[in-house]
């Protein structure tokens, strides 16, 4: 931690936590044994994010191409989100996390809007780290309802950039400098496809039950170590410096 430089930090980091049907196989056990033993990268990632000072973690947990999973694995997924929200109330609250969410959150069971409704509302006043879980979510639906919304609304003004933005999910959010995906695999599958325009993206084989602060740490120093140029050339960037 103390190499990382605290005025370089992301203010967003991204994650999509990939790999936990994989670690489950390599200890012989069923899916959903991945997924419980994920909560302690959860954790270690909120908590990680909460000390350096970032000021929002968002985590893709649930995407809406995730319904096509087996049954029974959804089925499991929806308990251990319930479960897990309550189980985490004291983290969240010991590390003043402020709880949020995006995505189709309808589409949930009931027992897990409800419990997710009551940690956002628990947590409101929480000034620290904002923890954003991607639930049912997809960066094409999230573009697709912020166009739906506009239409519906008949607006008269330009259709632009910042009117898109203004009814995406994400809407007062900065987007994320840093993505982190684990487990090796290289695609962003459709998550935060518009805030991502100008995303570092980061890529581990470390599997998601086994990502900890060091990894974490491990991708900011990878980011703090990049140029970001939006377009321009390295020289116009040391000049505005």
């Amino acid at each position: 931690m103390e190499l990382i430089n605290k005025d370089n930090l992301p203010k967003h980091i991204a994650v999509i936590m990939d790999g936990n049907g994989r670690w489950a196989k390599t200890k012989g056990a069923a899916r959903i044994f991945g997924h419980r033993n994920a909560i302690k990268a959860v954790r270690d990632a909120t908590e990680g994010c909460a000390e350096l000072g970032v000021k929002y973690l968002t985590l893709y947990a649930f995407s809406t191409e995730n319904w096509n999973r087996p049954k029974l694995e959804v089925q499991a997924l929806m308990s251990l989100l319930v479960s897990t929200i309550k189980d985490e109330m004291k983290t969240l609250m010991d590390n003043n996390v402020k709880l949020e969410s995006i995505g189709d959150i309808s589409k949930l069971p009931k027992d897990a809007q409800a419990n997710l409704e009551k940690a956002k509302l628990q947590t409101v006043n929480n000034s620290g780290l904002t923890l954003i879980l991607a639930l049912n979510y997809s960066g094409r639906w999230d573009i697709t309802q912020s166009v739906k919304k506009i239409l519906s609304e008949n607006l008269q003004s330009e259709v632009n950039n910042e009117l898109i933005e203004k009814y995406l999910s994400t809407a007062g959010i900065p987007d994320p400098e840093l993505l982190i995906r684990t487990s090796g695999e290289m695609r962003i599958s459709n998550f935060l496809l518009w805030q991502m325009a100008y995303t570092e993206l980061f890529f581990t084989d470390v599997l998601w039950p086994d990502f900890r602060k060091e990894h974490l740490n491990d991708a900011i120093m990878a980011y703090q170590l990049r140029e970001r140029r939006f377009g321009k050339t390295s020289e116009q960037i040391i000049e505005e410096k």
